[in-house]
């Protein structure tokens, strides 16, 4: 999935997921936007963000 479909999926921007990318803190309701966009659900959030 390319960063502006996630982007759309998840109802963010696509800035938003390229500073994720980059390391930088988001808010945990973009945590969860982006779990799900994905396909996971909230309980594999391991599986996308490294904490």
């Amino acid at each position: 999935m390319s960063k502006a479909e996630l982007a759309r999926k998840a109802g963010i921007s696509p800035l938003t997921v390229d500073r994720i990318e980059r390391g930088e803190n988001c808010r945990l309701t973009t945590k969860r936007k982006i779990i799900l966009a994905l396909g996971y659900r909230l309980e594999e959030k391991d599986k996308v963000f490294c904490e």
